[in-house]
């Protein structure tokens, strides 16, 4: 049996691991929210606190790593990364945790291993796909069938978009019609990339505000994957969800069953994003995914590329 690989990914919001042999079957699957990108936006570097947070749960993940004799090991470091200017002192740092040298990777690399994930159990006759990863600082946009034919990256996340435009608490009406305004201007970039994005057949969507919006569509008091990879979400239902935790204040949100409590402050960011791409490009539903970028970040190293 061929050894177990481990795969990090370190975004602005969170960093899971996940550990697999087969690149189908988890070993584990772990998932911390560390909120790195605080305030990236602003200063153009990474926080003390955020990097000690981050490096605490490196530390948790060798632990996990060594337990399972993982040999080999790949972190993707993406958006907050790619934009903090002292990175090298969080990477000197994780790379004496892991071992290796953790990879900022582009945000059409970022793509295409998300889009590798999140296909790679979906039936190409239901293609082609338009995959949308809503990350914490970043969001991709995928199209294709079998692979990536277009990718592009833009920035704009559920952290970024908080930061930026949702200062009250719930938002006020403003706020939320400003922060939909300006995704809508990134969608226009969208659209020039990717002109062919209408003939997708599926919309995927991956990621926690996707993940979370199911789970509080479905009322989920604890995350069970089996329910919600591969649940189809209407915009009807997505847009529920969003007039609901947009109207209540961050400790009302908390209450909602489904909904992470770390996530709370940020969810209608990152909802802003979803129902802004479902209204602009007229998607009736949106496929949840709960393989994405890690998967396609496992599958990279057991496929040796």
């Amino acid at each position: 049996m061929t050894a177990p690989v481990a795969a990090i990914d370190c975004g602005t919001n969170s960093v899971r691991l996940l550990i697999t042999a087969d690149g189908r079957t988890q070993i584990e699957r772990l998932m911390r929210i560390t909120r790195l990108g605080q305030g990236v936006d602003a200063t153009g570097r990474l926080d003390p606190e955020a990097i000690e947070r981050t490096l605490a749960v490196l530390r948790e993940y060798r632990e996990v790593i060594d337990r399972h004799g993982v040999q080999r090991v790949r972190m993707a470091a993406t958006s907050a990364s790619r934009d903090a200017s002292n990175r090298d002192e969080f990477f000197n740092a994780a790379k004496e945790i892991l071992g290796v040298m953790p990879e900022v990777i582009s945000g059409e690399e970022e793509g295409r291993l998300s889009f590798l994930g999140a296909t790679a159990d979906l039936d190409p006759a239901l293609g082609p796909f338009l995959v949308c990863d809503i990350g914490g600082g970043s969001t991709e946009f995928v199209f294709g069938t079998t692979e990536a034919e277009s990718t592009i990256s833009v920035d704009m996340g559920c952290v970024r978009m908080t930061e930026a435009w949702l200062h009250h608490d719930p938002p006020t009406a403003e706020e939320l019609s400003q922060a939909l305004s300006v995704i809508d201007i990134h969608l226009d970039d969208v659209l020039r990339e990717i002109p062919n994005l209408g003939d997708a057949q599926t919309f995927v969507g991956l990621a926690g505000t996707v993940s979370n919006t199911a789970s509080v569509e479905l009322g989920l008091v604890e995350y069970d994957r089996e329910q919600i990879h591969h649940l189809v979400l209407t915009r009807p239902a997505v847009e529920d969800v969003f007039r609901t935790l947009a109207t209540e204040s961050i400790e009302q949100r908390k209450e909602n069953p489904g909904l992470e409590e770390q996530r709370a402050d940020v969810i209608v960011g990152g909802l802003c994003v979803l129902v802004a791409t479902m209204r602009r490009f007229g998607l009736s539903e949106c496929l949840v995914s709960e393989s994405d970028i890690l998967d396609g970040l496992a599958m990279s190293l057991l496929a040796n590329v």
